[in-house]
């Protein structure tokens, strides 16, 4: 079975910074991209960052020069590294990775932005 555990989510003051963690288990092929989203109540499901097969990253608006996406792949690991955080990134972050056929997600993980 395939799983995707995220962590590293909490409550932290504004300018503070955190690290998120997706661990993923079990076997998936032909990966075309990994991310991170996230939903504030109210909002629609965003995406925050992405990353490809080929490396090339891409970021929301939002949290360009704030957020850096990444993976381990020794470890099957994704980060999402959040420096300079805002009230307004206080949402529940989702790990995602899709195949060409099918996609993955976390249980998602809170974190809050306190002013």
């Amino acid at each position: 079975q395939v799983h995707l555990v995220e962590s590293g989510g909490g409550l932290v003051q504004a300018g503070g910074s955190l690290r998120l963690s997706c661990d993923t288990s079990g076997s998936i092929f032909g990966i075309n991209s990994m991310g991170w989203y996230r939903q504030a109540p109210g909002n629609q499901r965003e995406v925050v960052a992405a990353l490809s097969r080929n490396g090339i990253t891409n970021y929301a608006d939002s949290v360009k020069g704030r957020f850096t996406i990444s993976r381990d792949n020794a470890k099957n690991t994704v980060y999402l590294q959040m420096n300079s955080l805002k009230p307004e990134d206080t949402a529940v972050y989702y790990c995602n990775v899709r195949t060409w056929s099918l996609n993955y997600w976390g249980q998602g993980t809170q974190v809050t932005v306190s002013s």
